[in-house]
């Protein structure tokens, strides 16, 4: 019944905006007008990420791990990417969006969500297991892929902005996008077993196919529902990038907390079911749901924000702040400090969730 009605609400907020949203979205001088239609996007869109979240947990359980959770933070990562994509376009002036966006989820996932997991996860079970070789396959990724987008840009000579130039940007699309289709090789057939939990092995009834016609007909079923929760998301974006911008020029908010919203929109559904995860002690699931959005977030998102740009002409800074690479460089040597072992308690929990609280006050007070 709550699906019915999920589906309900986003498609007939679809239907009206398609209707009307021109004129609604035409007069915003009404602060009560703008925040009204800014709350009923981001409730519907919230909610229809929840049910991106359901359906997507209802496949990894019938596909099994670490297809599962693949798809869910694969599902996630398209509404980021269409999100910053909506916003670029309908701003025209937004040059920092999509790295203020990465970097948002990489301190809202790596240091946030993984914080406040391990410490929920340590207070309740004292220590968790996960699987090492997983985490340090994704840590093998999301550095290299981080320092990438994030950091070369700030010491290259052919800018002097944090942007690069049209060669340097195909050049990084195509290195970023080889190096995230080699890890997916490697989770999803190689080395799946990195993903699992350590000692457990895949069942027959994962993703052989043993389930027989009835489990196929299950996983159409919940893959329609699946994309049926994704494009409302798709179709309102631009409405809410509209107002989003127009929200943080009227407040004269920093240009960051463009990138922070939108993060929060997308990966507090995926937040809360990792948090989930941590909390019945399947950990290496949480680490499968915080890494993984991760690397799908720059593995993705840089080269669809530089596509953008070169399609667009729009400049396309991505060369982080000395304060926030200094941040990210803290995060990136921390998580392989955090995932070096086999255990994790509460210390490394506290430690994550601290560098957050430090992300958060910069925002506002740089």
């Amino acid at each position: 019944m709550e699906t019915v009605l999920r589906l309900v609400v986003a498609w007939a907020s679809v239907a009206a905006f398609a209707v009307f949203g021109t004129g609604w979205l035409g007069e915003l001088s009404s602060p009560l007008w703008a925040s009204g239609l800014f709350l009923w996007l981001f409730v519907v869109i919230i909610w229809s990420a929840f049910g991106v979240v359901h359906e997507a947990e209802d496949l990894a359980h019938r596909l099994g791990e670490p297809l599962g959770t693949l798809i869910l933070t694969l599902s996630i990562v398209v509404i980021e990417v269409v999100l910053v994509s909506a916003v670029m376009l309908s701003a025209k002036d937004a040059p920092t969006l999509g790295r203020d966006t990465m970097f948002a989820v990489l301190m809202i996932v790596l240091n946030g969500v993984v914080g406040l997991g391990l410490l929920i996860g340590g207070l309740r079970h004292h220590q968790q297991r996960y699987n090492l070789k997983g985490a340090a396959s994704f840590l093998s990724v999301i550095i290299p892929l981080t320092v990438i987008a994030l950091i070369i840009p700030n010491f290259t000579t052919s800018t002097t902005n944090g942007s690069l130039t049209r060669f340097q940007a195909i050049s990084f699309s195509i290195f970023t996008i080889a190096l995230y289709g080699v890890f997916l090789l490697i989770q999803t057939n190689r080395h799946r077993s990195f993903f699992l939990e350590a000692g457990t092995e895949e069942t027959e009834t994962t993703a052989d196919g043993h389930k027989g016609d009835a489990s196929a007909k299950a996983v159409l079923i919940h893959t329609a529902l699946l994309l049926a929760n994704i494009l409302p998301i798709v179709l309102l974006a631009k409405s809410l990038a509209k107002l989003l911008d127009h929200g943080i020029a009227a407040l004269g908010a920093p240009q960051a907390l463009g990138g922070v919203l939108i993060a929060a929109i997308v990966f507090t559904p995926e937040g809360i079911s990792a948090l989930k995860a941590v909390s019945r002690n399947e950990l290496q699931r949480a680490i499968n749901l915080c890494l993984g959005a991760a690397t799908s977030t720059v593995g993705l998102t840089v080269p669809a924000i530089l596509a953008v740009g070169l399609v667009t002409h729009q400049t396309v800074i991505l060369g982080l702040a000395p304060t926030e690479m200094t941040l990210l460089a803290v995060t990136l040597i921390l998580s392989t400090l955090t995932f070096s072992g086999t255990r994790t308690t509460v210390l490394e929990g506290a430690v994550h969730l601290v560098l957050f609280f430090v992300y958060l006050t910069l925002i506002f007070s740089p």
